[in-house]
């Protein structure tokens, strides 16, 4: 599936976050790390760096904690409750994980943010849009049209109430690849975080749609992605 025309196509998510804030020398909180792949590639390229990543599937903790880094530490928490001290971090990152927090506590979840961020750190949000092929596919075991919306309005929110300024904003088309069904199963229908409640006819649903997508090299996608970056004021700025 060809990338939007109008939209970069990027790769490596690390590339849009290095070219929005500075990297070298800060401490970083990832908030729903899952398997934190993007922290363990800053780390590479910034080792003067530290990570904390949290995260509340225990399977996927178990795993984290069974493959340390240098600099790279986790913590098993949810973004709603961060068990830190205030102003404890210089960038907060949500890399498709805010619309995984309960929607009763994304607002609270970002007060949390806003409080473990030192004046004048980011919070990075990334999120994907709820568009396109792949999420056509997607919606059928896995809806998240609600979630997502939740995640972006609770931003809008914080920016009208806390103390954030929105400083960037991104758009982009992020590859995705998967060899076969089988592949595109384990990794989208049975994730350790969630339970899709699948049945044999409804696999099979999944299947007969994704099966246009799929060739002798296995099946090609794009997820668009927006990202949101926030900067942590002093103090809320006044509304009028």
């Amino acid at each position: 599936m060809p990338a939007s025309a109008t939209l970069p196509l990027i790769r490596n998510e690390l590339q849009v976050l290095s070219d929005l804030v500075p990297l070298e020398g800060l401490h970083i909180i990832e908030l729903g790390c899952g398997n934190a792949r993007l922290a363990r590639q800053l780390l590479q390229a910034y080792p003067d760096s530290h990570v904390t990543g949290l995260e509340v599937d225990a399977r996927q903790h178990a795993k984290n904690l069974a493959d340390p880094q240098e600099h790279l530490s986790f913590v098993a928490a949810g973004a709603q409750e961060v068990p830190f001290p205030d102003a404890s971090f210089d960038l907060a990152l949500m890399l498709k994980s805010l619309h995984h927090v309960p929607l009763p506590l994304l607002d609270q979840a970002l007060s949390e943010v806003a409080r473990v961020l030192r004046p004048g750190g980011h919070l990075y949000v990334s999120e994907p849009v709820y568009d396109g092929p792949l999420n056509e596919i997607v919606r059928l075991f896995n809806d998240e049209g609600e979630v997502r919306a939740a995640a972006q309005a609770a931003v809008d929110r914080a920016l009208d109430h806390g103390p954030w300024q929105q400083v960037a904003e991104r758009r982009f088309d992020m590859p995705v690849h998967y060899t076969d069904f089988n592949e595109f199963e384990q990794r989208m229908m049975r994730p350790t975080f969630a339970d899709h409640a699948l049945t044999d006819e409804l696999i099979q649903r999944v299947a007969v749609a994704f099966a246009p997508h799929c060739g002798p090299d296995g099946a090609d996608f794009v997820r668009p992605m927006h990202v949101r970056l926030l900067r942590r004021l002093d103090q809320p700025e006044a509304t009028s």
